[in-house]
């Protein structure tokens, strides 16, 4: 059992004891510091919170605890009800809110739960402020309203609707031309809250013909809700036998997007950017962001319609940063996730699906077809387990000296660009081991630039 406080949010497993798992005490602490530190940040007695939550079985539970404990402090509460990540950070500020909690633990299984917490803008916050958060948590000391000063409660469940709406005004989605194309479309929403928001989208996108897989939000995930090609299996096959034109995976609180061809081959959630991002630069010329770990197709695509590609430290706050500092048009995650700031600065399958569904439709072909316009790169994922007594910075340090002469860059431990490759080193925050992400023009390769790696890694701390 597991319970991981970070400058992100706490997540964990729930259940067992307190301090070691996500606990009812933990989840009444942390969000009780979040409310004082909101208060603080805003200089406000008095704050307002979003609050919404995916549909895995905890959620309910968690979500009485959060409300209780931010009314008891003072706080305003706007329960957005069974809803998505990028939903309540449209919100937030729609609503004025001072900030705003979702109670999901994104694709984990479903013994886990999380609090992600955003800022007045709808952004998750920054690095400093959960340093801050964190340092609020240690001190463990809270003091609550009187009873003329508690918090009041409303229920909202109009974000939805009004997130749909915004996606299909936004400037890029071009519904006459998704609806002439007639497509039909497979839906994998491993019964989160995506089986609530995506029929609806798909549906006001004017599509009638749509295969629904795992669309009722109860939290029983049918397979492992990380939408990676392993874990769609049974979607690859609903798409040949259906003969869907394309085929929909998110994660539970819908975030992050898969598509699959009508073949059942994977597009891959590497590439779910790439596309999107091609598609806009077609239409306004642009920079680009991706972080270190992201396929290097971004920046292939990006420059072939003049513009310029950067990139970000891990993380979506990192990116944000990163796209809000060169202006950027697109950015995101090698993930699946689309962060379009047309709307918000947030990862967003909605977006990701309105977009591609036009770039679909406009360009008259097949969905394995497009994916075959694109660069093909391959990555490997690995990693290389240390001694906890090892002082992980001092190897790449020494690997980082090794390759000097090569293009590199250590915003977010190493990553070296060889001329057809890159290979991204990068140390756990929570274990004691580098992770190491290679990319080259093959699977075979990809590997054996890993493994090449590795022997060194080894070699430096035999």
């Amino acid at each position: 059992m597991t319970l991981i406080k970070s400058i992100s949010g706490i997540r964990g497993t729930i259940g067992g004891s307190e301090g070691g798992n996500l606990t009812p005490l933990d989840i009444v602490k942390f969000t009780a510091a979040f409310v004082n530190f909101i208060k603080k940040r805003s200089l406000k007695s008095r704050v307002k919170l979003v609050i919404g939550r995916d549909a895995r079985i905890s959620g309910e539970m968690a979500n009485h605890l959060v409300i209780g404990t931010a009314l008891s402090l003072g706080a305003d509460i706007i329960d957005a009800g069974l809803t998505t990540t990028p939903t309540v950070e449209i919100a937030v500020p729609l609503a004025n809110a001072d900030g705003g909690i979702i109670l999901t633990a994104s694709h984990n299984p479903k013994q886990w739960n999380a609090l992600k917490l955003l800022n007045k803008r709808g952004e998750f916050i920054s690095a400093q402020d959960g340093q801050d958060l964190l340092d609020l948590i240690a001190k463990d000391n809270f003091e609550f309203s009187q009873v003329d000063d508690l918090g009041v409660y409303y229920l909202d469940e109009s974000f939805n609707d009004e997130h749909i709406k915004q996606v299909l005004a936004m400037p890029l989605v071009d519904v006459e031309a998704i609806q002439k194309a007639n497509f039909k479309v497979a839906l994998d929403c491993v019964n989160s809250s995506g089986g609530i928001v995506l029929p609806e989208l798909l549906k006001q996108l004017g599509l009638g013909q749509i295969e629904k897989l795992y669309c009722e939000p109860n939290g029983e995930f049918p397979h492992n809700p990380e939408p990676i090609p392993e874990n769609l299996t049974e979607i690859s096959k609903l798409m040949i036998e259906k003969k869907a034109d394309v085929g929909f995976v998110v994660d539970p609180d819908v975030d992050r997007l898969a598509i699959v061809c009508e073949d059942g081959s994977m597009f891959g959630e590497e590439y779910t950017l790439v596309a999107v991002a091609d598609y806009i630069l077609q239409q306004q010329k642009g920079n680009t962001v991706s972080n270190l770990s992201s396929t290097r197709a971004l920046r292939d695509v990006t420059e072939k319609h003049g513009g310029n590609y950067f990139a970000s430290a891990v993380g979506e706050v990192n990116v944000v940063d990163k796209m809000k500092e060169v202006k950027a048009i697109i950015g995101g995650e090698g993930n699946g996730g689309i962060i379009d700031p047309a709307l918000h600065y947030g990862r967003d399958a909605l977006v990701g699906i309105a977009l591609f569904l036009t770039h679909l439709a406009k360009s008259k072909l097949k969905c394995s077809e497009l994916r075959k316009t694109y660069p093909n790169y391959f990555i490997s994922k690995n990693k290389v387990e240390l001694s906890p007594k090892l002082n992980v910075n001092k190897v790449l340090e020494k690997m980082e000296e090794k390759y000097k002469n090569v293009p590199h860059s250590t915003i977010d431990g190493l990553k070296i660009d060889f001329e057809d490759e890159w290979v991204h080193l990068r140390k756990s925050n929570t274990e004691p081991i580098i992770r190491i992400y290679a990319e080259s023009k093959s699977s075979d390769k990809a590997n054996e630039l890993a493994e090449k790696i590795m022997q060194e890694i080894n070699a430096i701390i035999c």
